[in-house]
């Protein structure tokens, strides 16, 4: 359930209509994904399907009615429209791998590169690991419980166009792949993000 929470509070919605019904949505691309947040939950709720244009994905959708979940979320301080007012919710430190990993799938994401150099014949090799939000904040709060409940030493925020962005190098993304995956035995992540941590610590032999 950490899991979820830290997904949607990456990816998800709330949502309170105009005859004052509760719901949360979670809208994304990944059908496997979203029937285990479904299973999480409990929810026999249907997945709708969105047809977009022939360049996009299939956009799969959840929505769930639930006073209760709603002000759950509301006491962990997500609100709706929480794109810029989002705040760190208080995961106890044992939880706090799962609640990362939700969040880093729902908006986060890891590249690898080979690059050759200026200067030298070698080519150089990238590993980055970001985590987004529109809101500085969280992600400095991010930081700050990151180095408190694992080893890493670096991390650093830079203004994008859409928001903000955590960005890690390479000794730390190897820490934070280990951190995220390891234990992990439920198979509850994103398995292309997943998959891409892999091929890149292979690769470098980590």
């Amino acid at each position: 359930m950490v899991y979820v929470l830290g997904f949607f509070t990456a990816d998800g919605n709330m949502i309170k209509n105009r005859r004052g019904a509760h719901f949360i949505e979670f809208q994304i691309t990944d059908k496997d994904l979203l029937e285990k947040i479904r299973g999480l939950l409990s929810s026999n709720h249907k997945i709708a399907v969105h047809k977009r244009n022939s360049r996009w994905k299939m956009l799969y959708r959840l929505q769930i009615g639930s006073k209760t979940i709603f002000n759950d979320l509301l006491k962990l301080g997500l609100t709706p429209n929480k794109s810029k007012t989002i705040r760190l919710p208080n995961v106890p430190n044992e939880y706090f791998h799962h609640f990362l990993r939700g969040y880093f799938d729902g908006d986060g994401c890891v590249s690898f590169g080979i690059y050759p150099r200026k200067t030298r014949k070698s080519k150089i090799r990238l590993l980055n690991t970001r985590f987004i939000s529109g809101n500085k904040k969280f992600l400095e709060n991010l930081l700050i419980t990151l180095k408190k409940y694992s080893d890493l030493k670096g991390g650093f925020i830079v203004k994008k166009n859409r928001g903000f962005e955590l960005s890690f190098s390479i000794n730390d993304s190897k820490k934070l792949y280990k951190f995220m995956y390891e234990g992990v035995t439920n198979n509850i992540f994103l398995e292309r993000k997943y998959n891409k941590f892999q091929d890149a610590l292979k690769y470098l032999g980590a």
